[in-house]
């Protein structure tokens, strides 16, 4: 999930940014600061968006840096148990599939990739025995997270796609197809009933 995160905390700006003015110098140091950033609190850091404050500078002996209490919005996502997100296999594996989510990557364990006994095979496809879904590189695929680890510095994201409604958008799309024709069966199955029930009725009227 995204979100605006309004932070007040000391910038230290280091000497090299002193040639610019003090907002622009704290602006410089935050988007290196915050490049590549994550925490379990926060998520991952995609941006910094204002800097809405910036006071006085102070200056630590034995440092050469500046430090300015500062009010800053970031933009972060901050992934979220039962989240749906969307994105794209960015490699597959013996083991399974890794989703490239934009802000960081998701990994598909190969039993949650469908609904079906799924093989690897030599074309670094992942392929259903009785479905005969294959699922490959750069797939647009609907998946949902179902696990989430922040103990290394890139959190590790666990997502499954054996759920109604998820999975590659062409299976999507066509489950959809699918049961809009057995609607329109049903329909007609029904409409044919009533008629068939209607002239029984006439029949035995007649008699």
């Amino acid at each position: 999930m995204f979100y605006l995160a309004e932070i007040e905390d000391y910038v230290r700006v280091e000497p090299r940014l002193f040639g610019l003015a003090t907002l622009d110098a704290v602006k410089q140091q935050l988007k290196e600061t915050y490049a590549e950033y994550v925490s379990k609190e926060l998520g991952k850091v995609v941006g910094v968006v204002d800097v809405l404050e910036v006071g006085e500078g102070i200056i630590i002996p034995g440092d050469g840096a500046a430090y300015y209490k500062s009010e800053f919005k970031l933009l972060v996502w901050k992934p979220e148990m039962q989240e749906l997100v969307y994105g794209t296999i960015s490699e597959i594996t013996n083991f399974g599939a890794f989703m490239n989510l934009g802000v960081m990557q998701g990994m598909i364990h190969i039993s949650q990739t469908m609904e079906d006994y799924v093989s690897f095979s030599k074309s670094n496809t992942l392929m259903g025995k009785s479905s005969k879904k294959s699922l490959k590189k750069n797939d647009a695929c609907l998946a949902r997270i179902v696990a989430i680890s922040f103990k290394a510095d890139e959190p590790k994201i666990g997502l499954t796609m054996r759920q109604p409604g998820l999975g590659k958008l062409e299976w999507i799309k066509d489950e959809k197809r699918k049961a809009k024709q057995a609607e329109k069966a049903a329909e007609k199955a029904e409409k044919e009933a009533e008629e068939k029930e209607k002239k029984t009725k006439e029949g035995k009227k007649k008699k």
